[in-house]
């Protein structure tokens, strides 16, 4: 390192000490949130480029998790290349775990079975895929998992449950059980081998076994892979291959490791392989914010076990100019409160030292000035529609008195729930009071809009001979479609009219498709007593011929055709177009779908329970900093890395974050399900034990659900702390009753607003 380096300048103490000391070898990095870790493995990364003495063959490789991490890391090397006079893209390679696996695997892809032309299913079309087989399991095993339902359950329950809430609880067994089985390197036939080899039942490891044999089948037809075949490839590439290896180590001498909390086995394998015996290795990570642990294969404990290993170099970068010293003491003390107090042992290690350190005085970056009155933990008893309403209330006041101020001084905000339906429900709410929010969901506004409305017209065409259906399409294509020219302000009143026509509509070939002297509507004299009703359903008329015309096309070209009808604006027509497209790469791994599939896979991104991203931020890399005065809305999980002015945290009882009291309910334990049993704990734990080699160890039911609860403790408590976290001047926390009334105040949530009582006191 050069200590003159302009570079060098911007670098607190903390961050220099890393640059400085960084001679080689493995060195370990604990950075709390607001540190700056990107930007010192950034710098960092520029410096060893800068110093050492690189063949022009070879790069330091960045290994991060995200896209847009990525594009990140490139600009900030790159900008401090060629401020020091070299070419701004030459001596490193930023890749993500899955880029870095397909660069491996494409060098030799015979080396693993592959052809040269292999391709890669990216993770809606994985999905697609998985839930065919668990569709394809269920129907083959219709009483297959009645052993595990409530006993007291009736037949019509068991009925109900069977088409309604099982498939969605077996997709989620499936793909947890596929990536156990995918991060352990096994095949589906090793795994059945070793399930044939078990002298004890394990049903629920068999069915997960059968739908990844299934699942890889149908992977295998299109001569494809998944990304977790992809990791898992690159490391069999690397072990088949010294050569390759070598050549690799060598073309990468240097390897840093980004947000390497979150690293799983395989990654660290494939890493550990690169790096070899001796080499260079700088890993960077927060374990207090993993927050992807629990059915994932992702593990803070990689990374601490490689921070305490004797052969590495430990750092830490305890200073963060992001928060307030209020946000701060309360962030450090949920660390100190879980260390210490918590009442379930298990949960103490769930955060980890060291507590944040605000800024010193002549720091580049210095915290906010401090307002101990901008910290608001609600005791407040509310069920979720008043947590909503009393938040909606507080946002309209923000939002008038933002509009007041020059944008440049305009705060940014965040509402943050735990899941994407609620934060979907408050983003309704605020536009039925005209306040337009940021959705930062799985999916948006106009694309549950635009996927409502073809939904409806597409249940409409697979079920022609429906009177009801007909009826609801109308109503869409009134809504959503271009208006005539010249159309007066009477308009609600000819369109409530027709409504009440088609309602009275006996058989619908009656009106589309009539026989002589059967046309429903010359004969139902509207041509004369009302001729604006008559010349709008005839319109629809013609409409709905179109359409049906259209119905026996491909599904893509279905879309297209009823959208040029029902959307005329610029955006609700891309939508429209990326939905086809999406429907369309959906049908090649379901050929045998019809228009009721896929209304109902439309039905599924409308109700925001598909990752359907449209046109958002969130494909490159999202920036509050471009929404000042607005209100962002997303999830705990989504706002990780990310920072706001303003931060409100929704929901924070004792469901969404439990303590483990004898109370507290868990999302995993479905109401159906026998004795609270948690079937993807369980799944997973008799896939466990199928591969255990212990002989005397005995799978016991429900040990893994009471295992699991201390897990989706130690996880939530962090997911708080990436809340809290995430706001850089005020902090509202807030928490509802739930659906039954029977919720309390998250335990931590209790612990906070003592500590702050005391504090302001």
């Amino acid at each position: 390192m050069t200590e003159s380096a302009s570079y060098l300048n911007s670098l607190r103490e903390s961050q220099l000490e890393i640059i400085r000391d960084y001679v080689g070898g493995r060195m370990g990095v604990s950075a709390v949130p607001g540190s700056g870790k990107t930007f010192t493995l950034s710098v960092l990364a520029a410096d060893i480029i800068l110093s050492q003495d690189l063949n022009l063959d070879q790069e330091v490789l960045i290994v991060t998790m995200t896209t847009s991490a990525v594009k990140n890391f490139a600009e900030r090397i790159g900008a401090i290349l060629n401020k020091e006079g070299l070419m701004p893209h030459m001596g490193y390679r930023v890749r993500t775990l899955h880029g870095l696996a397909h660069d491996i695997v494409r060098e030799r892809p015979g080396l693993v079975n592959l052809a040269s032309d292999f391709a890669i299913v990216d993770e809606r079309d994985a999905a697609a895929i998985r839930e065919g087989a668990v569709l394809a399991w269920l129907r083959a095993h219709p009483t297959a998992l009645d052993d595990y339902l409530n006993p007291d359950l009736n037949d019509s329950q068991r009925d109900h449950i069977r088409e309604k809430y099982l498939p969605s609880l077996a997709n989620s067994m499936a793909l947890a059980m596929i990536r156990y089985a995918k991060d352990h390197e096994l095949t589906p036939e090793a795994l059945r081998k070793q399930l044939e080899s078990v002298p004890m039942p394990l049903p629920l490891a068999v069915m997960g076994c059968d739908i990844y044999q299934e699942y890889q089948h149908s992977l295998a037809y299109r001569g494809a892979v998944d990304f977790d075949d992809l990791i898992r490839l690159a490391l069999a590439a690397l072990r088949a291959d010294p050569n390759l290896t070598r050549r690799l180590r060598q073309q990468w001498p240097f390897i840093l490791e980004d947000e390497a909390q979150d690293s799983s086995h395989l990654q660290q394998c494939i890493l550990e392989l690169l790096v070899g015996e001796g080499g260079n290795w700088v890993r960077v990570g927060d374990p207090n914010q993993a927050i992807y642990e629990t059915f994932t294969t992702a593990d803070p404990r990689f990374l601490m076990e490689f921070i305490h290993a004797p052969q590495t170099v430990y750092k830490t970068l305890p200073v963060s100019g992001r928060s307030t010293a209020s946000i701060i003491a309360l962030a450090n003390h949920l660390i100190e409160w879980t260390r210490q107090a918590h009442p379930l042992p298990e949960a103490r290690d769930a955060l980890y030292p060291p507590l944040i350190r605000p800024t010193g005085p002549d720091d580049p970056q210095p915290n906010p000035p401090d307002d101990p009155r901008k910290i608001h933990l609600s005791t407040a008893r509310q069920t979720p529609e008043q947590e909503m309403e009393t938040v909606v209330k507080n946002l309209e006041r923000w939002h008038a008195a933002q509009q007041e101020l020059p944008e440049e001084q305009r705060e940014t905000l965040v509402v943050l729930d735990l899941r994407n339906d609620r934060g979907a429900a408050l983003a309704e709410l605020l536009r039925k009071r005209n306040l337009e929010p940021v959705e930062l969901l799985d999916t948006t506004a106009p694309t549950r809009q635009s996927a409502g409305a073809l939904t409806h017209i597409l249940r409409c065409l697979a079920d022609p001979k429906s009177v009801t259906l007909l009826t609801r399409a109308f109503k869409v294509w009134r809504k959503r479609g271009r208006r005539p020219e010249g159309e007066d302000e009477n308009s609600a009143s000819v369109t409530q009219r027709a409504i009440e026509q088609l309602k009275s509509l006996k058989k619908v070939e009656d009106y589309l498709y009539p026989l002589a002297g059967e046309d429903w509507l010359e004969k139902s004299g509207l041509m004369d007593s009302d001729p604006q009703v008559f010349g709008l359903l005839l319109d629809f008329k013609a409409v709905m011929r179109r359409w049906h015309g259209a119905a026996l096309l491909p599904v893509d070209q279905v879309v297209l055709t009823v959208s040029q009808d029902l959307f005329y604006e610029p955006a609700d027509l891309a939508i429209a177009y990326k939905l086809a497209l999406t429907l369309r790469q959906t049908a090649d791994n379901h050929p045998d779908w019809r228009l009721p599939d896929w209304s109902g896979e439309l039905e599924a991104i409308a109700r925001n329970q598909r990752r359907f991203l449209g046109f958002s931020d969130d494909d490159s890399g999202f920036n509050p900093e471009n929404y000042r005065g607005r209100v962002v809305i997303t999830t705990m999980h989504k706002a990780k890395g990310l920072e706001w002015d303003r931060v409100y945290l929704l929901s924070v009882n004792n469901f969404n974050f439990p303590s483990g009291d004898p109370e507290d309910a868990y999302y995993g334990e479905k109401w159906y399900i026998r004795e609270r049993l948690n079937l993807e704990a369980e799944g997973l734990e008799q896939m466990r034990m199928a591969l255990s080699r212990d002989e005397y160890e005995w799978y016991e039911e429900g040990r893994a659900t009471r295992e699991d609860r201390a897990a989706c403790i130690r996880e939530r408590l962090r997911l708080l702390y990436v809340g809290i976290t995430r706001a850089k001047r005020a902090l509202i926390v807030t928490w509802n009753t739930g659906k039954n009334g029977r919720m309390k105040p998250a335990l931590a949530l209790d612990e906070l607003q003592d500590f702050w009582a005391r504090e302001i006191a």
